[in-house]
């Protein structure tokens, strides 16, 4: 019995690569790593402990895992031009959870943006202030913090700069927090973060979703431009390992208050065998990012403007669209010929095309949940890491077109998309090019 339980899983495994071999993978938190980096995380680092900083481990047996984070921490702060760099939390919540050990109080105050408006959960309340409802957010769940919101602009996709800064003012928070998980456009840090030290906050910035984008010069640049420090998770636009980061520009007591808010706050094992394949991801993207991630926003582009051709709405067509990797289109035009976003989530995902639901701003006016809200959330990163460029994004527009729009069965269309997606079979823009969906 137990080696059929072994079997079924493998065979699970392997119909899993097998499925995406033949998708296009749109989903805007996800991305694909290389051999190099995929053959760091199944070394014998993982199975190992290194609690502390290097050099100052509680367990013996660290002298080459030391070695392997020095180089992690010397690249992450050459990559995103930072002094600073703890390259040990697990994921991008682990590092918010982290600083905001580091930078907030218990129950203190913190801003950010709303959750409605592409917030993240990890910056959110406990309670829901304008519903009463229970919503769990990382933030007031497990450090307690009453949050507030910053003002958002719901036709630039944005924060709305002189509304933020009254709050700010009136609620005197302990720390402001930027970035979200719908990331269009740069935010206002520089702005908004003059007026968050007139009442003494801290400013920080969750670059989860944008952190290659950033690291390789474009997007924005928060520690220039007023954040003390800048949160990530490594497997998104950047193309690494699941595991986090936080990055400063010191102050040596913040960076101290970082180190402790990891360990022994809030990790023992760091993921040894992540950290390696952290490494080797930001000497890939040190010699090939610049290129990557221009393609990447390229794609975004793109794809929008192929999209809005077929008949679909993206957001903020007066601004280009999207100044990053993801894409947001508001289906409810549809809600009655169609349905809404799970409906056509569920639809795409029958030909293998891979997308997620996203509520839009205003969905909570309309009665509109996220189980089925009015828009969806696409992202470029994967797509273009194995290869695809701007006339690639027409093609994907057009299945969109063809199952939503002329309501075809997608299992018709499936055969298709497996054709196209043959021609995308291997990850670039690393040293050795890699087979995508090869399982070793």
């Amino acid at each position: 019995m137990s080696k059929q339980i072994v079997d079924k899983i493998n065979n699970l495994i392997k119909q899993h690569h097998e499925f995406f071999s033949r998708a296009i993978p749109l989903i805007a938190s996800e991305n694909i790593t290389s051999k190099a980096c995929r053959m760091a995380t199944i070394c014998d680092f993982q199975h190992r402990y290194a609690e502390g900083w290097p050099g100052k481990r509680v367990y013996a047996g660290c002298e080459y895992l030391d070695q392997v984070e020095l180089i992690c921490q010397d690249l992450a702060q050459k990559y995103w031009r930072a002094s600073f760099a703890d390259v040990r939390p697990i994921s991008g919540v682990v590092a918010n959870l982290a600083l905001y050990t580091a930078m907030t109080t218990p129950k203190g105050k913190m801003m950010a943006m709303p959750i409605p408006s592409g917030g993240h959960i990890s910056h959110a309340p406990k309670i829901a202030k304008q519903t009463g409802k229970e919503i769990n957010g990382t933030a007031g769940t497990v450090r307690g913090l009453d949050v507030e919101y910053l003002a958002f602009d719901q036709k630039e996709m944005n924060l709305n700069i002189d509304e933020s800064a009254k709050r700010i003012r009136a609620f005197k928070p302990e720390l402001v927090l930027f970035g979200g998980s719908v990331f269009l456009f740069p935010h206002p840090v520089k702005e908004l973060s003059a007026v968050a030290k007139e009442v003494g906050a801290h400013v920080a910035y969750d670059g989860a979703h944008v952190a290659g984008l950033i690291g390789s010069g474009y997007f924005q640049d928060p520690l220039r431009e007023g954040a003390e420090a800048f949160t990530l998770s490594t497997h998104k636009t950047f193309p690494g390992p699941q595991h986090g980061c936080i990055l400063t520009n010191g102050p040596d007591e913040l960076n101290e208050k970082v180190k402790s808010a990891c360990f022994p706050s809030m990790l023992s094992n760091h993921h040894l065998h992540n950290v390696a394949g952290f490494a080797i991801t930001l000497a890939e993207m040190m010699e090939f990012g610049k290129v990557y991630h221009g393609q990447v926003i390229k794609n975004a582009k793109a794809l929008a403007a192929a999209l809005a051709a077929a008949g679909f709405k993206p957001l903020c067509e007066h601004k280009g669209y999207t100044a990053s990797h993801q894409v947001v289109l508001d289906v409810t035009g549809l809600e009655k010929t169609f349905g809404l976003g799970a409906d056509i989530e569920k639809a795409l995902e029958k030909a293998a095309i891979i997308v997620n639901r996203n509520l839009l701003p205003w969905d909570a006016k309309e009665k509109r949940e996220y189980t089925n809200p009015g828009g969806l959330r696409l992202g470029t990163s994967e797509v273009t890491r194995l290869g695809m460029k701007e006339s690639d994004m027409k093609v994907i527009a057009d299945f969109f077109k063809k199952i939503i729009i002329d309501k075809k069965d997608p299992k018709t269309i499936a055969p298709d998309v497996a054709e196209f997606a043959k021609n995308f079979q291997t990850v670039k823009f690393c040293f050795e090019e890699t087979k995508a969906f090869q399982w070793y």
